[in-house]
């Protein structure tokens, strides 16, 4: 089904506008939710932010498992929203189909790739939003427009409907301006009912604070006291030995190189014409040899190993979301694409790595403009840090 919705932010596509009603009983009965433009909807193509991909691909057999978890739920669906180009980008500004507003921010970028759910839940077109994380496209976004998202642990959330972009990576997250509703989410999404235990020790990455630059870490000082007021004096913990600028080219190399995997032959056969962020990054991974992406695969390993050995069952981990507010629109490539990128990922590479979930909380500001600080806990911690979230900011 498909209907007429006003979007003042431009956040939702325009090709396809599905609509469903949902079950009409459930946790989330009366709560309208959007989907991300790399979800399946039944009988509705699937554009991933690209003219070319939307043309040269099938519509839906099937409505992705994730979307039906929530319609069955009672959640009603009102329409699909605008990602970057192929997914490949932080920014939120597609060549093709625009830039969303970002509500808290208007003359700044909403951040992406989930760029338009998390516009439409900031701007409150809708009560929740779908998106998908495999560098950071939730919990960028999430800190960029002062909502809450959650990266969840990988393999949590199906992804059969969602098209394959960077295993092992990729996971399906979410969007809320309310920590309870983002709960009520996952527990619908996740399959977890339980209640789960609180956390019994807080870990501060230094690294990951130092990295963020002195500025955000005193923006965050008064949210991490609210964490220890929660859970527990914190624990300074360096979590890359080996410096975040290393766990950060490990992360480049392997997305890069699953990305590649999957998206090569099309672009190779199709030639499409991308914007020069995204030609960038596909340029690069085309170039990748087998023992580059042999020896960073090995470092992964390594890096899992490392994190699993420190966040341990019962831990919380406080890191910035990110380095900075968002960014002004039509900023040079340079600086947004490479240099602004690149800060970001050296943050937002830990939780991808590992595996780890992470929720961003809009708990802090900085000249005026919102910052995220994000919780992490170990794998399938999540329901954990759900709880938590609600119950540092009820």
């Amino acid at each position: 089904m498909t209907a007429r919705f006003e979007d003042p932010l431009g956040a939702f596509c325009t090709h396809s506008r599905p609509t469903a009603p949902g079950s009409g009983t459930g946790p989330l009965k009366g709560f309208r939710f959007a989907v991300k433009d790399v979800f399946d909807i039944a009988g509705h193509k699937t554009g991933f932010g690209s003219p070319e991909w939307l043309a040269t691909h099938e519509a839906a057999p099937a409505t992705a498992p994730a979307v039906q978890r929530l319609l069955d739920a009672g959640a009603r669906m009102v329409g699909k929203t605008l990602t970057d180009e192929l997914a490949y980008s932080l920014t939120g500004e597609n060549v093709h189909y625009g830039t969303p507003v970002n509500p808290a921010a208007p003359d700044r970028v909403p951040g992406g790739s989930s760029n338009g759910s998390a516009s439409a839940v900031a701007g409150g077109l809708v009560d929740f939003a779908l998106g998908t994380d495999c560098g950071g496209s939730v919990r960028l976004p999430a800190s960029y427009c002062g909502i809450f998202g959650i990266r969840p642990t990988v393999d949590r959330v199906p992804l059969d409907g969602v098209i394959p972009f960077g295993p092992p990576f990729d996971v399906a997250g979410w969007f809320a301006r309310d920590a309870g509703l983002l709960e009520s989410v996952g527990r619908v999404l996740l399959d977890d009912a339980a209640p789960p235990p609180p956390p019994r020790r807080l870990l501060r990455g230094v690294d990951a604070f130092a990295a963020a630059g002195e500025r955000v870490a005193a923006a965050l000082q008064d949210a991490v006291a609210l964490v220890e007021d929660a859970v527990a004096p914190a624990l300074d913990m360096t979590l890359a030995e080996g410096g975040l600028g290393l766990w950060f080219e490990t992360f480049r190399v392997v997305q890069a190189a699953s990305i590649w995997s999957n998206l090569g032959a099309w672009v190779t056969a199709t030639r499409p014409r991308l914007g020069p962020g995204a030609k960038m990054r596909l340029d690069w991974a085309s170039g990748l040899d087998a023992r580059t992406i042999a020896a960073a695969r090995a470092e992964h390993a390594a890096i899992r190993n490392r994190l699993d050995s420190v966040l341990r069952n019962g831990d919380v981990l406080v890191i910035p979301t990110s380095p900075r507010a968002a960014p002004l629109k039509n900023t040079p490539l340079d600086d947004i694409e490479i240099r602004f990128r690149n800060q970001a990922m050296h943050l937002l590479c830990i939780a991808g790595l590992g595996g780890l979930p992470q929720v961003s909380l809009p708990m802090a500001t900085i000249d005026g403009l919102p910052l995220g600080l994000s919780l992490v806990g170990p794998r399938g911690a999540d329901m954990q840090l759900l709880a938590l979230a609600r119950k540092l900011t009820a």
